[in-house]
């Protein structure tokens, strides 16, 4: 893959902060980074007050489209271990490739679990040429049960990088997981029986919640959410909610709800927020992502007429 021209630029930076110690343990924690949100909260919630956790996307930024500067590609370069989704986001990938990092203190999720081609949920909204239908669908945190097995790997590479405190990671795991599990119940229960299982989305993120629930995701854009439909889609989209009944268009925190609201004007549905939980928004900084897929399901059965 050819390397950015920026990441390549700063190189010689990446090894003066190293030298200078970039990453060092100053406070005898051991150093974490997570590409984006969902898995920066996991090693937080494992890892415990024995990890110092950096999270590479802020806060209310789109992850698809982070640059990283410096001192991140050094914190890459130094830290313990890296937990990140290859193919997700290319500076990422970049940057951990020219780390030439081992597998014992680099998780890549994209290797723990099955990723699914999103053009599986378009129902009759099929994208046209030059959309990226296609590949993969990045989004697996949205299935409990690939949350568990992240954290089941989290916690085994947190215990080889730092075997001293191996039994309070597992204890941790083992904690989160009933969380996790609990949620995958309640989620199993609560859209169990629906007046719909048709969800129309702001862009295509939410396959993997949408296959294990027996939903079916009607994305306005594809993977990538500055992809905006054609007319031709925006009309089959328009048609297939009245055809069905939809009462409920669903935007994002990080994406712009003007196509979807549109969309609702249009068919006299209303709009709800279905938060594909890439990362934390001003607004949702105070919640984590087991309340966020709370929020998410409690919207869902309003949304589709769950009982």
């Amino acid at each position: 893959m050819k390397k950015p021209l920026a990441l390549l630029a700063i190189a010689p930076l990446v090894a003066l902060l190293a030298a200078c110690g970039a990453g060092a343990k100053d406070d005898g924690k051991t150093s974490v980074v997570a590409s984006f949100y969902p898995y920066a909260f996991i090693a937080e919630q494992v890892g415990g007050s024995f990890v110092n956790v950096q999270n590479l996307t802020s806060p209310g930024a789109e992850p698809h489209d982070l640059e990283l500067k410096p001192k991140q590609v050094a914190a890459v370069q130094e830290a313990d271990l890296v937990i990140y989704q290859e193919h997700f986001q290319e500076a990422v990938d970049t940057t951990v490739e020219q780390a030439s990092r081992s597998k014992t203190d680099t998780i890549d999720v994209a290797a723990l679990v099955t990723l699914d081609s999103a053009s599986e949920d378009v129902g009759e909204h099929e994208p046209e040429d030059g959309h990226d239908h296609e590949d993969a669908d990045p989004h697996v945190w949205l299935d409990p049960a690939n949350m568990r097995v992240i954290t089941e790997s989290v916690a085994t590479q947190l215990a080889a990088v730092d075997p001293a405190h191996a039994d309070t990671y597992r204890s941790n795991a083992d904690r989160l997981i009933v969380e996790i599990e609990l949620l995958g119940t309640r989620f199993g229960d609560g859209l169990a029986q629906c007046r719909t299982r048709s969800i129309v989305t702001s862009h295509a993120a939410f396959h993997y919640l949408a296959n294990r629930y027996e939903l079916t995701q009607i994305p306005i854009a594809g993977l990538d959410p500055t992809n905006e439909p054609s007319p031709s889609q925006l009309a089959g989209i328009t048609k297939l909610v009245r055809k069905v009944g939809i009462t409920t268009i669903f935007t994002e925190e990080l994406v712009s709800p003007a196509i979807a609201d549109t969309i609702a004007r249009e068919t006299g549905a209303t709009t709800a927020t279905l938060d594909p939980i890439e990362g934390l928004s001003d607004r949702t900084k105070n919640e984590t992502y087991v309340t966020l897929m709370y929020k998410n399901l409690a919207t869902l059965k309003k949304a589709n007429g769950c009982t």
